[in-house]
């Protein structure tokens, strides 16, 4: 065999160390090389960067890059994305990871240090991206301002915290902060407001302070990382000869001139030029693209000029998209208005467009040529008349960017050799306007759903259309001009009939077909008139302004154009991204507590400042052991088949593969009949497992896996939504019905009743870790060592042991952390533990799984969709009668947690209403989709829903504000539920009541209502819902904890309980109890991880009740051990801690303890339909207060403020930073959270590009929690609440307030006001309920005549 060619020596930094790489391969990414370090001789491991997406899309990867630019001749310090850095890309930089910023072992940077203490980490995955956002910005900007902090942090996500601890730590940096607090008064008008309530606790006992600033260490920029002289030395004089990294299928060449560059292209006219690496990464990922040479153009400074002239700006298309904002920006501060309106088009979708890590990657020319149909930058280019400079080898060449260019045509596009030198973008003209719009999930970090740019032209002193530019994005293959239209519009006035007429031409000639891909046919349609309407607008409103500055004399002219109604006026406005701000109060310890007693106290998370410097150690941190073998699944690609047949064959013979595990290699038992681990004959899902590849590296896996064969066929019928369950009379399980009173009679006595229908749609976990497993045979007695990210170690465990047929103790299963649960790790982690135990057991080797995120959220499942149907009878005056509800829940094809669910639901239904005659019946469907899991709140946020849209329905009827119906409905004295569990509703109440009271309620209502009539096209929408959340499991065994607590000779304490940590602060509060216990500092302790071989037989830690159960069992072991220590500490009082344990030692007492919980009693008879199903409640009430754009359906959150009862609170920053992340992940739930499935069943939002978290930017405006003071219950640990899950329903107070926005347009429209409620409400709903003009005119289609890109699963 001929030997392969040597490549070039590749040197770069990291962390202010050289590497030196002779062996780079270009597919190897910039996050491999770090986590991996399978090509570094140094003994360096970087994991602090984590892996959870893969596509750029989350942040959680992020490092800081470093390169002297010879155009400015300054060091740029810029944040990326890692998992889209190819390696080769990176020659003659610096890279900084979070363990270069500052480390726990050596010094803290100020960055990592306040976002730990400021409570900005929970799981903490995403910890090290944000503090390297930050840190970027800080490199850059010493005192970076609001806008620069919000925009640095857009392009991170965070399932965790709700990001306002996030933000706040930020904003200590920040100079001109929305908080008077922070600008140097020290006191801040919202104290003053919460100090002026009327809470019982009194307002010294009410604090509001989480934190205690004056400990932060100052920022000190000259303590930070020097950039390496050698690369300021290599970059000074650069070497132009062309370097060549040749991998083992992709060759990598990066030449050092522009003319070694044409050459090449000569030679590979195919091969495509790589600059960010954020279009081609993402489709070599997950399209499968394939390009055998790669050409990098990055060290071409002549792609990077940018030059001003008298007629535009032309822009080298090497500049990321970064640089040309601060070029746009700076030619906009330079040149008259007039001249700057395409720039500002330009510069305004950029600012929203992608995260700050793309914008820094992604390159202007690769963003043009990629010629993506969502492209924002496109559109404006193309109207502005923007051309294109080429070159080749013949020489320079210069092409329009107009639509043929867009669409790809040959003529119009560049030849195979040619590369984009730069793009000119010239001036606009005096009478020369120009607009750019975008409409998209949700506001940052998200691809639009239309985008579109539009230029008009006048005859100079007139409203006469000289020239028109109309191009959209989003609604095509491409980016689409609508040439015609704008042909047939010259020479007329704009105005009303001008619009009318445009409206209709646009619409005819942007056609999209019904079963266009990306679906929302009818949303898009509207969109592009609702765009044109806000251009007619905005266009009317700068010619008043033109013929104010150009027209001499004034005169008639300006009285000839339509006058805007100041109805319309807000319609011209965007809504501005403001930093959030806000209190969290909490009742203050008592006086006379120790200050050792940690208990009530605002603890930093214990792993905080580790999650901070990425020292924290996640499952797939752990270093390779020796003979590790990777896993990669194979999954069906239909929805309901028959396998016909498997053809391992071809992947057996690629390099590296191991083996391939299937249902046959299993010793035990498949999983269950109804539900296998691994599929045999049959597959039920898209997405179901059938077998796992195991080869000796994680791309070895993934490539053999392309290289099975499955042979199906296809079997009927397949059911996908609960509307077709339903019709087939497909379920998993018995209905659940509860009932009390006489429902049918209370129906004939009440004045009126309402019908309706709610839908809410499915919710992936999201968790930032996805589902990772590592699994170590050891040589003896087949035991495992099992390392994974679960919420319940002992049923991956008994799963494992079932699977090989081997005892339970045999298998140690090891939880240090995991990286966010949400229910999502509570049974799916034991299906791959099987698996790659299976795995193991067969190869005898050491087995890692990690999913793609693509995998983990086609394979898992999530929150249960659910069709809820309701009756509900009810007085004139808001009175309740009766209810009658029927819910169905999308189970998916196994039963896995449905039927729980179902009970869950049931059960909580009635939420905080006390209504005599009830009916509740559920039932859970089976479909042809993987199933659903336990979520958050477990029913609870879906059921009650439907509750809260029967109630808005009555109040809708009645003509009364919804908050007075719930009033009047609510429970108001001590009483039994409809399965006649007692409890006092007293602290419900209280937090109605505080919460109506804090919030300015009914003020606000009112000031609301007056905005409304004033706005035509923005509507403003409040609303209150009250919350009672039961917490626990219905079931005594559910309950039961037990600890293990050890005290050492050196005085100092090992705790180890069944809890496992997923962020919630289990055993930061764990620590706490024990402090107490042992009246000794949490110095003193410590907490290494969570064992089945330490604490066996553990139960989950779900159902909000993990510190509760698990701190009886901890309490319990202290309490053992200082009865045994009494007698000790009574003979030698004055004694130290230290002493009275080394005494006890020579004395011969056991210094280790068991520590045990029986659990709370629960039961539940359903038979009888009664019982005590849960220990206790969480009461709780939010307001918040929304603003729509009834043209586009988006809307902005302007305030929230939630009240909960917390009793005595454990540690008040982790419970209210529980309370805000719920309450985030719940709004996520109902407003942006859209899981899109094909006919086929076919899941399509795979990765944060297409299913979309809130944002940084969808913290409300003002965002206040307090936690009810002066409450108290015996029952549990220090009359502590468990309040993981309940602030997830909360989030529906945004929902019902963009529900009385969208009521109020309706109204004011008159379009009848009863409408199907839809969850989640994204701008698609929003728009369309909000009907007008628009969403008449638009075209429909008969659903009989085409087949839909995806369809409705609730």
């Amino acid at each position: 065999m001929p030997c392969p060619p040597q490549s070039d020596e590749l040197v770069f930094f990291v962390n202010g160390r050289k590497v030196t790489e002779r062996n780079a391969d270009p597919e190897v990414t910039l996050l491999v090389f770090l986590r991996k370090n399978w090509i570094l001789f140094q003994p360096i491991r970087l994991t602090g960067t984590k892996y959870a997406c893969g596509r750029g899309g989350c942040g959680a990867c992020t490092v800081m890059v470093s390169k002297y630019d010879p155009v400015s001749k300054k060091i740029r310090h810029f944040s990326v994305t890692a998992c889209l850095v190819p390696i080769c890309s990176l020659h003659g930089v610096a890279v900084t990871t979070v363990e270069g910023v500052g480390s726990v072992r050596t010094r803290l940077h100020p960055v990592q240090e306040r976002i730990a203490k400021i409570h900005g980490t929970q799981c903490g995955f995403c910890t090290p991206g944000m503090v390297m956002s930050m840190y970027a910005l800080l490199r850059n900007h010493l005192q970076p301002s609001d806008e620069q902090l919000m925009e640095a942090l857009g392009g991170n996500l965070c399932r965790c915290t709700g990001y306002r601890p996030i933000l706040e730590s930020g904003k200590t940096f920040c100079t001109d902060s929305s908080c008077c607090q922070q600008k140097g008064s020290g006191k801040c008008c919202l104290d003053q407001k919460e100090n002026g309530s009327s809470s019982p606790g009194g307002k010294n006992d009410i604090c509001t302070e989480l934190f205690a600033k004056e400990e932060f260490q100052p920022l000190d920029p000259t303590q930070e990382l020097i950039f390496p002289p050698e690369l300021l030395k290599m970059a000074q004089n650069p070497e132009k000869r062309t370097l060549t990294f040749y991998g083992e299928r992709v060759t990598w060449i990066s030449p050092g001139t522009l003319q070694d560059l044409l050459e090449l292209k000569v030679k590979h006219p195919e091969a495509p030029l790589v600059l960010g690496n954020t279009s081609l990464g993402p489709a070599m990922k997950s399209q499968g693209h394939f390009h055998p040479i790669l050409l990098s153009p990055a060290r071409i400074s002549e792609l990077n000029i940018v030059t001003k002239t008298s007629d535009g700006l032309t822009i080298g298309a090497g500049c990321s998209l970064a640089q040309v904002k601060d070029i746009l920006a700076e030619s906009i501060s330079e040149l008259p208005e007039e001249k700057t309106r395409t720039y500002r088009a330009l510069l305004k979708h950029l600012q929203s467009l992608a995260g700050q890590q793309i914008r820094n990657m992604a390159s202007l020319g690769g963003h043009i040529i990629s010629r993506h149909c969502y492209s924002d930058l496109n559109p404006i280019l193309a109207v502005g008349n923007a051309a294109l400079n080429l070159l080749s080898e013949e020489g320079p060449r210069q092409i329009p960017l107009n639509t043929h260019f867009l669409a790809g045509l040959a003529s119009a596009d560049l030849k195979p050799e040619e590369i984009l030198e730069s793009v000119h973008i010239p001036h606009s003209q005096k009478w020369e306007l120009v607009s750019a719009f975008r409409q998209a999930q949700c506001r940052q970090n998200a691809l639009p759903d239309v985008n579109a740019a539009m230029r008009v032209l006048f005859r100079e002193d007139t409203d006469t259309i000289e020239d028109l530019g109309i191009a959209y994005g989003g609604v095509g293959a491409a980016t689409i001009s609508a040439q015609k239209s704008c042909q047939q519009l010259l020479g007329r006035r704009w105005n009303e009939l001008m619009l009318d007429e445009a409206c209709r031409l646009v619409l005819d000639e942007v056609c999209l077909p019904g079963s266009a891909l990306g679906g929302k046919v009818e949303f898009k349609r509207t969109l592009i008139v609702s765009f044109l309407f806000k251009f007619y607008l905005e266009v009317l409103q700068e010619l008043k302004t033109l013929v104010k500055q150009f027209s001499a004399p004034v005169s008639a002219l300006m009285y000839r154009y339509p006058e805007i109604s100041d109805r319309f006026l807000s319609a011209l406005e965007d809504f501005p991204v403001a930093m959030p701000q806000g209190i969290q109060a909490y009742q203050r310890v008592d006086s006379h507590q120790p200050l050792r007693d940690p208990v009530g106290r605002p603890i930093m998370h214990l792993s905080g400042l580790k999650h901070a410097t990425g020292e924290a150690v996640f499952c797939d941190d752990i270093p390779r052991v020796d003979k590790e073998l990777f896993m990669a699944l194979v999954t069906s690609t239909k929805a309901h088949a028959k396998i016909i047949s498997t053809d391992f064959s071809e992947a057996l013979e690629l390099p590296g593969v191991v083996d391939v595990v299937t249902a046959g290699d299993i010793l035990g038992t498949n999983g269950t009949e109804d539900d296998p681990l691994l599929a045999g004959d049959k597959v039920l899902c898209v997405g179901q497992i059938i077998c796992g590849v195991v080869a000796e590296t994680d791309v070895q896996a993934k490539r053999a896996i392309e290289n099975i064969t499955i042979t199906y066929e296809d079997l009927e019928p397949v059911i996908v939504s609960i509307e077709d369950a339903i019709k087939h009379n497909s379920f998993l399980c018995p209905e659940k019905k509860l009932e009390q009173g006489n429902i049918e009679e209370a129906f004939e006595k009440v004045d009126q009743i309402v019908e309706g229908e709610v839908h809410i749609g499915g919710q992936e976990h999201f968790y930032m870790e996805t589902q990772r497993v590592l699994v170590i045979p050891k040589t003896e007695d087949k035991e495992l060592d099992i390392y994974v990210s679960t919420q319940d170690p002992a049923h991956v465990q008994k799963t494992v042991a079932s699977t090989l047929n081997i005892p339970i103790n045999r298998i140690s299963c090891r939880v240090k952390r995991v990286g966010g649960g949400f229910g999502g790790k509570v049974g799916r982690p034991a299906v791959f533990g099987a698996i790659a135990a299976v795995g193991a057991v067969k190869t005898g080797r050491p087995i890692r799984l990690v999913l793609d995120r693509e995998d983990d959220m086609l394979i898992t499942g999530g929150r249960h969709p659910l069709f809820g149907k309701y009756k509900v009878g009810f007085m004139n005056n808001g009175r309740i009668k009766a209810l009658d509800i029927e819910c169905y829940i999308n189970g998916g094809c196994t039963l896995d947690d449905s039927e729980l669910v179902t009970e869950f639901l049931i059960l909580k239904l009635e939420n905080a209403y006390k209504i005599r005659n009830l009916r509740f019946r559920g039932r859970a469907c089976m479909t042809h989709l993987p199933s659903n899991t336990a979520f958050r709140g477990f029913g609870f946020p879906q059921g009650a829903l439907v509750t809260e849209a029967c109630v808005t329905a009555v109040a809708a009827k009645c003509g009364l504000p919804p908050e007075k119906v719930r009033e009047k409905n609510m429970y108001k004295t001590v009483d039994k539920t409809i399965y006649k569990q007692a409890f006092n509703p007293e602290t419900l109440i209280r937090c109605w009541k505080e919460c109506l009271e804090k919030s300015s309620f009914h003020s606000r209502r009112v000031r609301v209502e007056e905005f409304n009539r004033k706005n035509y096209w923005k509507k403003k929408g409040i609303a209150a819902v009250p919350m009672k959340f039961s917490v626990g499991f219905a079931a005594t065994g559910y309950h039961q904890a037990a600890a293990l607590v050890h005290i050492y000779t050196d005085g100092s304490v090992l705790v180890t309980h069944g809890g496992n940590e997923l962020g919630q602060g289990i055993h930061t509060k764990m620590l706490q109890v024990a402090s107490r216990e042992l009246k000794i500092p949490m110095s003193h302790m410590h907490i290494c991880e969570t064992s089945t071989a330490t604490v066996p037989n553990t139960i989950a830690t779900a159902a909000s009740i993990g510190a509760d159960v698990n701190g009886r069992a901890v309490q319990n072991a202290c309490q053992i051990l200082l009865k045994r220590l009494e007698p000790v500490m009574k003979k030698n009082p004055e004694g130290a801690w230290e002493d009275w344990i080394q005494a006890a030692f020579e004395q011969r007492i056991s210094l280790s303890a068991t520590g045990y919980f029986r659990g709370y009693k629960a039961f539940m008879d359903w038979e009888k339909g009664e019982g005590d199903p849960f220990p206790y409640y969480v009461y709780g009430a939010a307001c918040s207060e929304v603003e729509i754009d009834c043209l586009t359906g988006t809307h902005r959150k302007i305030r929230t403020d939630i009240v909960m009862d917390a009793c005595c609170s454990l540690n008040p920053a982790i419970d209210i930073g529980q309370i805000e992340g719920a309450f985030i992940q719940g709004m996520g739930l109902y407003t942006t959270e859209e899981l899109q499935y094909s006919p086929e069943g076919v899941l399509y939002s795979r990765s944060p590009d297409e299913y979309k978290i809130p944002t940084i930017t969808d913290v409300p405006e003002e965002f206040n929690v307090s936690l009810l003071p002066s409450s108290q219950t015996p029952l549990t640990i220090y009359s502590s609440k468990g309040l993981g899950e309940s602030g997830m329903f909360l989030g529906s107070s945004v929902f019902f307030a963009i529900a009385d926005a969208v009521a109020t347009a309706r109204r004011e429209r008159d379009v009848a006001e009863d409408f199907t409620v839809k969850s989640p409400a994204t701008p698609e709903r929003v728009r369309m309920a909000c009907a007008d003009r628009f969403t008449e005119m638009i075209p429909r289609d008969d659903p009989k005549t085409f087949k839909p890109w995806s369809i409705p699963i609730a």
